[in-house]
């Protein structure tokens, strides 16, 4: 059910009170979602899950119960892990993916090299095709 004018000009004013009496605060509650928190979660359960294998492969020849203490820091990460990939969603998780294929990779191999691969592949490849006509 929709609101009433009355009670989205009270909810008006009071947000206009939050950004008065602390911006910080109404920036911070405008910009963190359910997406933002679990995503944040999700990192770090995976960097749990890596860090608990590393410590579970150091600690396996020096000590068993610090083995186990890793292997169970892998547990209790590949829950929060699990937990928070489930509260963001399948749709959440595919834009998370998506950005990451168009941005993340581009911006980490740069445009310039892949266009630069490509080239030397396409090359390499009429390169080939030429030789093969060549011995025919």
């Amino acid at each position: 059910m929709p609101l009433s004018e009355d009670e989205q000009r009270i909810l008006s004013e009071i947000e206009a009170q939050l950004y008065e009496s602390d911006p910080a605060l109404a920036r911070d509650i405008a910009d963190t979602t359910l997406y933002t928190v679990a995503k944040k979660r999700l990192f770090w359960g995976i960097l749990g899950v890596i860090a608990g294998n590393v410590l579970v492969w150091l600690m396996l020849s020096v000590s068993v119960p610090l083995a186990l203490a890793g292997f169970l820091v892998v547990l209790a990460s590949a829950n929060m892990a699990v937990v928070n990939a489930r509260s963001m969603g399948r749709v959440s998780l595919d834009q998370l993916s998506q950005s990451m294929r168009t941005s993340g990779l581009r911006d980490y191999f740069g445009a310039e090299r892949g266009g630069r691969l490509r080239d030397r592949i396409r090359r390499d490849h009429g390169d080939e095709e030429k030789r093969e006509r060549d011995e025919f």
